[in-house]
């Protein structure tokens, strides 16, 4: 079992800055990819980025150049540094970790980012 943790969430104004945090935990060498995905109200929940193990990250179009994900393999945690942020960027954003083998993802609980003025 792996259980994910994220934190960091919270009210920023538009053309602000967060940064969010996964702290991962139990059968940490049982995970692949890691992902950040977002939902907003009444919308399908979306990923916004990955990492490989191998540290190779992709981003949805509409954040690439204001994202920035990354891992911490010695704290055993994952970040979505959050930069120029927009209100169209207001959504609960959910850690993901995708197992080595056969099984079905794990996610947090999400976090929720309110971008507004």
């Amino acid at each position: 079992q792996v259980q994910l943790v994220e934190s960091g969430g919270g009210l920023v104004q538009p053309g602000g800055s967060l940064r969010l945090s996964c702290a991962a935990s139990g059968s940490i060498f049982g995970i692949n990819v890691m992902g950040w995905y977002r939902q907003a109200p009444g919308k399908e929940r979306e990923l916004v980025a990955s990492i490989t193990p191998s540290g190779r990250t992709n981003y949805a179009d509409s954040v690439k150049g204001r994202f920035t994900m990354s891992v911490d393999n010695a704290k055993n945690t994952v970040s979505l540094q959050m930069n120029s942020l927009k209100p169209e960027d207001t959504a609960v954003y959910y850690c993901n970790a995708r197992p080595i083998y056969n099984g079905p993802p794990y996610w947090g609980k999400g976090t929720l980012v309110t971008v507004s003025s």
